[in-house]
This record gives C-alpha cells, structure tokens and sequence, in this order.
C-alpha cells in the first residue's frame, strides 16, 4: 500500500518547480467579519458618480433645447420639462449620496490599518521580544 502513495518517475515530471522567497517582514492584519462585507461588497460610488454625470448632462442638453427649440404640443413640453427636472434633481441626490459614501472603503482600510501601533513602540517592542 505504501507503493501507492510514493509518486513514480513520469508522475514526478508532472509536478510544479516551487520556488519560495522569504519576506524580510511580514504585518498581518486582523480583520473583523463586518469590515471584511464591506471591503467584498466595495463602494457603490463609481455608480451613483455615473448616473448622476448622465443624469445631468441629459438634463442639459434638454435644457438646451427647450430654450432654443420651438415645441408647438403642448404634451410635448411637458414632458420635456418633466424629464429635465427629474434630471436635474436625480443627478443631484446621486452627486450628494456619491459625496457621502465615496470613502467608506478607504475609512474601513485606515481603521484596519490604525490598529497597528507604530514601529518602536513599547507594544511593538513587547510582541517582537517575545518570538
């Protein structure tokens, strides 16, 4: 049975070359299961910052038009303006929300990363004193 498990000369050739470099240090961070979602679910800026430049320059260019087009429907006015006001208000609630959300990810980083005291510190010094 021990035959079995020992690999045989053209198994052997089949096997990766591995090839290990040493770090001259290594910092593990310890992170907790909450700041790890946010890191996996990232930000949802890059979407609202989008819509919000399409919104809004949609709602410009409707702008442009009403002020140098004739609309004779009257419906068809409407929904011009309709459209350029829900524009114009979509794009800024998306600005104001991208605005406030832009740094949650880079917050949760600083706050892992803070966890860390600074090298030469009496903690530092007691952990690496101690291995």
């Amino acid at each position: 049975m021990s035959n079995q498990n020992q690999p045989t000369s053209s198994d052997e050739s089949f096997l990766p070359a591995i090839r290990r470099a040493r770090f001259d240090k290594l910092t593990i961070y310890e992170v907790s299961e909450s700041e790890l979602n946010v890191l996996e679910e990232g930000s949802p800026d890059s979407i609202y910052l989008n819509v919000a430049i399409a919104l809004l320059s949609a709602a410009v260019s409707l702008t442009a038009t009403l002020l140098t087009a004739t609309i004779v429907s009257t419906a068809t006015f409407v929904i011009f303006v309709v459209c350029t006001v829900v524009g114009y208000v979509v794009g800024v609630i998306l600005l104001l929300l991208w605005r406030r959300s832009r740094n949650s990810v880079s917050n949760c980083i600083k706050i892992i990363r803070g966890r860390l005291p600074p090298e030469g510190t009496v903690r530092s010094l007691e952990i690496e004193s101690n291995e």
